[in-house]
């Protein structure tokens, strides 16, 4: 390669780095995380418009009581708690009611659209509430917990009405940073921690070295 053509090489990704090098980073852990960014984008979608599905519970419905507290604990039992990375392969995905159903296992969004769906079809009232570390389904008569109450939600929404409802959470920013190290980077796959680490990494030692060639005038 002719010295002109390195020298612009090494001139252009000095630029690339110097300026993008913050995007270059969030562009590589978006990929670690989400080779298909497209699921990112749906799980966005459904916190504002969840896949409630009544169709998809009807199964469910045969023998069901009509008791809110009763559905609730059915199902708590038959969504068996699992992190999104140990499901969908994913640190944090939103899915439809049927890949639920499917598979039978989910967090707090896979068990809050479950019970959502059976509300909708024994038309049973409810609102859809999201906090920093939590979603849940609340009803008449749902006893408040530490996780689910109103004063830690930031998101309600009236699926009858469409109305929706934000405010600011009094929620310990400790505890929501707890509640993202325990989903996030535990159940995280070791290969995938392997790969962001190394990218990361990578990245940051090619910058130091063009910022070390640009300091001898290279």
């Amino acid at each position: 390669m002719p010295d002109s053509i390195k020298v612009k090489w090494w001139i252009f990704t000095e630029k690339v780095f110097q300026r993008y090098f913050p995007l270059l980073l969030g562009l590589w852990i978006l990929f670690v995380l989400y080779p298909n960014p497209l699921n990112l984008i749906i799980s966005v979608h459904r916190i504002f418009s969840p896949d409630v599905d009544p169709g998809a519970v009807e199964p469910m419905l045969e023998g069901l009581s009509s008791d809110p507290v009763a559905i609730e604990k059915t199902v708590l039992a038959r969504i068996t708690y699992s992190y999104d990375w140990e499901v969908h392969g994913m640190p944090w995905y939103f899915p439809a009611t049927k890949v639920v159903l499917e598979k039978e296992k989910g967090d707090c969004k896979a068990r809050a659209l479950v019970l959502a769906s059976i509300f909708e079809a024994k038309n049973i009232p409810y609102y859809f509430n999201c906090s920093p570390i939590h979603m849940w389904v609340e009803y008449e008569g749902k006893t408040e917990t530490s996780i689910e109450n109103p004063r830690v939600k930031f998101y309600q929404r009236d699926p009858e009405t469409g109305e929706r409802f934000f405010q600011i959470p009094e929620i310990e920013l400790g505890e929501v940073m707890e509640s993202f190290w325990r989903s996030f980077w535990d159940p995280m796959p070791e290969g995938r921690k392997a790969l962001l680490v190394f990218g990361l990494f990578t990245l940051g030692a090619v910058r130091v070295i063009l910022f070390k060639k640009q300091g001898l005038g290279y």
